[in-house]
């Protein structure tokens, strides 16, 4: 019976989600589950018996917490300044400790806890950025209805000169690059518009697959001259999912068209679709939805972490010719359909955009 208990005991924690680490009154790591191997980055053969400040050298806030328990045998905790540095890239922890006692109040070890709080960084992330635009959207709602009243004047202004001179072709020449220019001023303030409106969605039952497929086939043929390869990896099982078709779809063609911009020729571009397990959504009144993701992977160069930081800003552009709104307007597409847009880019392995929607149907 003992051991069916010990092994019992040793299957749940194993299936924990978080990370567990035990160590002894010396600091050696005593037991150490899978999440915590994936999250230290070694496997249980190799820590086993190791001084825990040797597993993680150079984490020295997680070092300071289980050092401090491990001398006095206080409980510490912290979910706010514990970063891992793992493979080069920045993991946000939350991290706990604790005293291990035996059955008769002695002191035997130290336990901790560790949770990836990656998602919830992601999560707090687009609530911020959320609020930035809503408060930017009441501002450019009213400056661009007060540009589109002047701007009309100018543009039918400018026709109206334009009759006036049919024979001299160096004015109708300025005539036209003052329409050219009205024209432009004009599709940023649509796309103002369109940034601050609030959102009016016609839902249908949405076939991610047939609209991710038509924009696929219609870049294809538009991309002819530039040797660049297309490919779509869809996980069969998705349904359809309660959307705005056309919002969607203008989602999706503004990020793959980006995509293909972002290599040169023979470059790569993969759009992928599957079921998120780590990820579940819920509405009061309503049940938990799964998430279904869309990534956008491209082998360009990569996105310089300035540029990542603004890049879902408006204004904010990297084109010459860009207004600086798309990326801002993808957001709010997956916003009102109460998602999540994400970036990761590496100069080594390119750019993937992930959208993330939930799976009502």
């Amino acid at each position: 019976m003992p051991e069916k208990l010990e092994s019992y005991y040793a299957n749940v924690i194993d299936s924990v989600g978080d990370g567990v680490i035990v160590l002894d009154n010396q600091g050696a790591v005593t037991l150490i589950n899978p999440a915590a191997e994936e999250l230290a980055g070694v496997s249980r053969r190799q820590a086993m018996g190791v001084l825990f400040s040797e597993i993680f050298k150079g984490e020295g806030p997680l070092n300071d917490m289980v050092a401090k328990t491990v001398e006095t045998g206080m409980s510490v905790s912290d979910h706010e300044n514990i970063v891992l540095k793992r493979g080069g890239k920045l993991l946000p922890v939350g991290a706990s400790t604790s005293p291990l006692l035996s059955a008769c109040g002695e002191r035997i070890g130290t336990i901790l806890l560790l949770r990836d709080l990656t998602n919830v960084r992601e999560l707090e992330s687009a609530v911020r950025q959320a609020d930035r635009l809503s408060a930017l959207g009441a501002l450019a709602a009213g400056l661009a209805h007060e540009i589109k009243n002047p701007l009309g004047g100018i543009k039918g202004a400018a026709q109206l000169l334009e009759l006036e001179f049919p024979d001299n072709e160096d004015l109708r020449e300025y005539i036209r690059v003052m329409l050219k220019e009205v024209q432009r001023v004009n599709v940023i303030v649509e796309e103002l518009l369109a940034l601050a409106s609030p959102g009016r969605l016609k839902l249908t039952k949405v076939n991610l697959h047939r609209v991710l497929s038509d924009i696929v086939l219609l870049q294809k043929n538009a991309s002819e001259g530039k040797e660049v390869y297309l490919q779509q990896y869809f996980d069969p099982s998705i349904p359809p999912i309660l959307g705005d078709e056309a919002l969607l779809t203008q989602l999706f063609l503004n990020l793959i068209k980006n995509a293909l911009e972002a290599v040169g020729n023979g470059g790569v571009v993969k759009v992928t679709s599957r079921v998120l397990s780590d990820y579940s959504m819920t509405q009061k009144g309503e049940r938990r939805a799964r998430m279904v993701a869309i990534d956008i992977a491209d082998n360009g160069p990569g996105i310089d972490a300035e540029v990542l930081e603004n890049m879902f800003t408006p204004f904010f552009t990297t084109k010459s010719q860009g207004t600086g709104l798309g990326l801002a307007i993808c957001q709010k597409i997956v916003s009102e359909h109460r998602g999540m847009i994400k970036v990761d880019s590496d100069a080594e392995r390119g750019t993937v955009f992930t959208v993330m929607l939930p799976l009502v149907q």
